[in-house]
């Protein structure tokens, strides 16, 4: 669930097509997922790092800025500011070993 970046031509045009993913549009996302999934948004986590996932980590059980602009860093219960995600695990008390015995999980890491 993302924004469509414009390309023509072969080069980025600086427009976004289709509808665009904002705040709003990215917390509702969200919440459909958890209850697609039939988990409580209490127990969610959230990983952003812009200002479009304000309300998505305002919403979520566990909000994370990753590599984020300062008002998200801020605004989030936590922020990991390293290059890989898979320091969430450590956050979510996950070990990689863990990671690597689930089926499909043998590709490169997060």
């Amino acid at each position: 669930h993302a924004n469509v970046v414009v390309v023509a031509d072969g080069l980025l045009r600086g427009g976004v097509a289709g509808e665009g993913v904002d705040s709003p549009a990215t917390a509702a996302h969200h919440a459909h997922t958890a209850d697609h999934a039939g988990v409580p948004l209490e127990q969610t986590v959230a990983i952003g790092d812009g200002a479009n996932d304000l309300a998505m980590l305002a919403a979520a059980g566990l909000g994370i800025a990753f590599n984020a602009k300062p008002v998200v860093a801020e605004a989030a219960d936590t922020a990991v500011n390293v290059p890989y995600l898979d320091a969430v695990l450590f956050l979510l008390g996950i070990r990689r070993t863990e990671v690597e015995e689930v089926p499909g999980a043998d590709g490169p890491p997060i």
